[in-house]
């Protein structure tokens, strides 16, 4: 005969995983819980993008291009048979890829002209500075990741680490082509857009040294 405190116990636990079965199985709660986490992703997504509105908006050619540059990651992702988790994380990532632009001065983002050696080590900050803007978001690491590392190049002189290969983790390598193809495609303050065909000539000159080879024949 068991003691009664482990029969006790033993009922318990039986009672705590048929509610818990109860609630699983409880298509009002499955349908309240879908609701408040679809809400909880439109406001993450809402806030984000009003983020990086703020931000383009200190730059009129730049507009939408964060927009521009998550969808083309996003197609990628879902190529690369990514879960859904992951393709939002890259998603979210590349939205957020220039977040750190915000501390950069107006007169560099503007510039019509080539920047100067003290000019271009000032916007390469931008990528740490929105690596310690993004580093509480600890729920998606890869956010984080990708506006860090996005302009590294697979050969490893890009920056600010001097990551290479595989080193660089692989939501940065998608949003570095990314961002590529849509800095090439659209018209900024320095230089006209180049049509499709020409940016794509320029991805493939780029394969294995700027960009990861096989990311990059996805992108093409």
């Amino acid at each position: 005969e068991l003691p009664v405190k482990n029969f006790d116990l033993f009922v318990h636990s039986i009672c705590c995983i048929l509610m818990l079965y109860t609630l699983l199985d409880s298509k009002d709660l499955i349908r309240a819980l879908t609701k408040k986490n679809e809400e909880i992703k439109q406001l993450t997504e809402q806030s984000m993008l009003a983020l990086t509105s703020a931000i383009e908006a200190k730059d009129p050619y730049t507009s939408g291009h964060s927009v521009h540059v998550a969808e083309y990651s996003k197609k990628i992702a879902e190529y690369m048979g990514m879960n859904e988790k992951e393709i939002n994380s890259v998603y979210y990532a590349a939205l957020m890829h220039d977040v750190g632009k915000i501390g950069i001065p107006l007169n560099i983002i503007d510039k019509t002209t080539r920047l100067t050696k003290d000019e271009y080590d000032t916007i390469k900050k931008h990528t740490v500075i929105g690596a310690s803007i993004t580093h509480p978001i600890t729920a998606m690491p890869m956010i984080e990741q990708g506006v860090r590392w996005h302009h590294e190049r697979y050969d490893g002189h890009g920056y600010p680490d001097g990551l290479k290969g595989t080193e660089i983790p692989l939501v940065a390598r998608i949003i570095g082509i990314a961002d590529s193809y849509d800095a090439m495609t659209t018209t900024r303050s320095y230089r006209g857009a180049l049509n499709e065909s020409n940016a794509e000539d320029e991805i493939r000159k780029g394969l294995g040294t700027q960009f990861d080879p096989e990311i990059g024949k996805i992108m093409l």
